[in-house]
């Protein structure tokens, strides 16, 4: 488990992987704890009030403009913090300004724009990519993709423990099976070369799974796609094991490839999922469809990839274009 130079802020990181909770999770909820202690002049915890955690819930809204979704983040990792590891559970009914800010519309690519920036990919994260945009995945969703959850038969993939941990299936082109049953042929080679070191503890798997089926660690289909390049120490235990990807070298790799490509767009690994979701649309899939591929629990965030695609917003024609068809 990594350290930090406060005993308070370890002893939390240790409370919260005894849990089993996701790193990611933990990296969050250390981050928010550490912004809230640094903004009382490193008051402890304990000797603050709800309404020193109103106070700074307002002071995200209202000083640094944060998101609605990133203040819910901020206030779930103070209610941890009060409610789970201090013991000193915070009212139901703080009292703070929500944070507001407009909705923006998604960054979409043209199909002729992924195609250019797929060109300019590096070969290792070429084929992330691809599932990005065919299949409509997260950027934590490809790079957590297992050996077994590609399913060639009905060219489909499963994507478990996502947003919200939700499970769903979602498309997969057949175009990419070439290339995606070579790279899962290196992943198994892979695994199959650490399994015979004495030393090597096996995949990683979620608490209740690894609980319940402790052989799955040394299955071979349980084990990543993109595999890490080296083994590395679990922070949860210290084993020693085979990590998948890092989701910053898909995200840099994007960014790399973009700017090659000559794209100005402001895009990221998302925008290959927003740009699935509208090209789905306007080849004439049904919303509802598109829900499911992308996972959305309410149709209202799929709504929003509608708008993307009504030209001259709302397909109105604008005033200028008529004036300007008028004959002199």
């Amino acid at each position: 488990m990594p350290q930090n130079n406060s005993p308070f802020i370890n002893a939390l990181s240790q409370f919260l992987f005894k849990r089993h909770y996701a790193k990611s999770t933990i990296d969050t909820y250390i981050y928010w704890v550490k912004q809230y202690i640094l903004f009382h002049n490193k008051k402890h915890p304990k000797t603050l009030t709800e309404k020193d955690v109103e106070h700074y819930l307002n002071h995200l809204a209202c000083t640094k403009h944060v998101s609605p979704s990133t203040q819910s983040i901020a206030l779930n990792a103070l209610a941890f913090l009060y409610n789970q590891f201090l013991s000193q559970p915070l009212d139901n009914t703080l009292f703070f300004r929500k944070a507001t800010r407009p909705k923006k519309l998604p960054v979409v690519l043209t199909p002729s724009e992924v195609k250019r920036l797929f060109a300019f990919l590096a070969p290792n994260a070429l084929l992330p990519c691809q599932l990005m945009y065919g299949s409509g995945l997260r950027v934590m969703e490809v790079v957590r993709l297992r050996i077994q959850d590609i399913d060639f038969d009905y060219q489909s993939i499963k994507v478990w423990n996502g947003k919200g941990g939700k499970h769903r299936l979602t498309t997969l082109a057949p175009e990419l099976f070439p290339t995606l049953k070579l790279a899962i042929d290196q992943a198994a080679n892979i695994a199959s070369h650490d399994l015979d070191n004495p030393s090597y503890s096996g995949v990683w798997l979620p608490y209740a799974l690894r609980k319940k089926f402790p052989s799955y660690r040394r299955d071979t289909n349980w084990h990543y796609i993109f595999y890490a390049r080296n083994l590395s120490l679990d922070p949860e235990d210290g084993s020693l094991r085979r990590h998948h990807i890092c989701e910053s070298t898909l995200r840099k790799a994007i960014k790399v490839a973009a700017k090659q490509a000559g794209i100005t767009k402001n895009i990221s690994c998302h925008t290959l999922r927003h740009s699935f979701a509208t090209h789905l649309l306007a080849s004439g899939a049904d919303i509802r469809t598109v829900q499911e591929q992308l996972g959305h629990s309410d149709i209202k965030t799929t709504q929003i990839y509608t708008h993307v695609l009504e030209r001259g917003a709302n397909c109105v024609t604008s005033p200028l274009s008529h004036l300007m068809s008028i004959d002199n």
